[in-house]
């Protein structure tokens, strides 16, 4: 009977080894458990950090082609009237070239002349000097 309490010993620290392992088993499950939930907060963290990071980059993005759109319809407002004024200046030049060419014409042949005459064309005195232009009936009869 001795060797039968000594297999009861053995059963039961048998036993006990296997509840120890079991309640070893029941805490690394539990450890795991409470590691793969922090694991899928850290992750929803960091999905909810990249999706606030989204909606501003979104907002920034939409900011920066407002601005771009703007800046673009200033500036083809701004190369229109250029253009404007570039074909003003031409426009101007080629007129003070043509006066200046006057001016050196009636400097030349001695013609005197006032500054009134450049806005009345009909106050130049050497037009004046010439005799009127005179047209007959008989011209017009073609």
């Amino acid at each position: 009977m001795a060797s039968c309490s000594g297999n009861s010993n053995s059963n039961s620290s048998g036993s006990t080894q296997h509840q120890l392992m079991d309640q070893r088993k029941r805490k690394r499950m539990e450890s795991n458990r409470e590691s793969a939930r922090r694991s899928r907060m850290r992750k929803q963290k960091h999905l909810d950090d990249l999706v606030g990071q989204i909606t501003e980059l979104k907002k920034d993005n939409n900011q920066i082609l407002t601005s771009i759109n703007f800046t673009t319809h200033r500036y083809l407002n701004i190369e229109a009237e250029n253009s404007v004024l570039r074909a003003q200046m031409t426009e101007l030049s080629q007129r003070l070239d043509s006066l200046n060419d006057i001016l050196q014409y009636l400097n030349r042949e001695g013609i005197e002349y006032t500054p009134d005459c450049f806005t009345n064309p009909f106050n130049v005195p050497y037009l004046n000097q010439q005799p009127p232009i005179m047209a007959s009936a008989h011209i017009f009869q073609y």
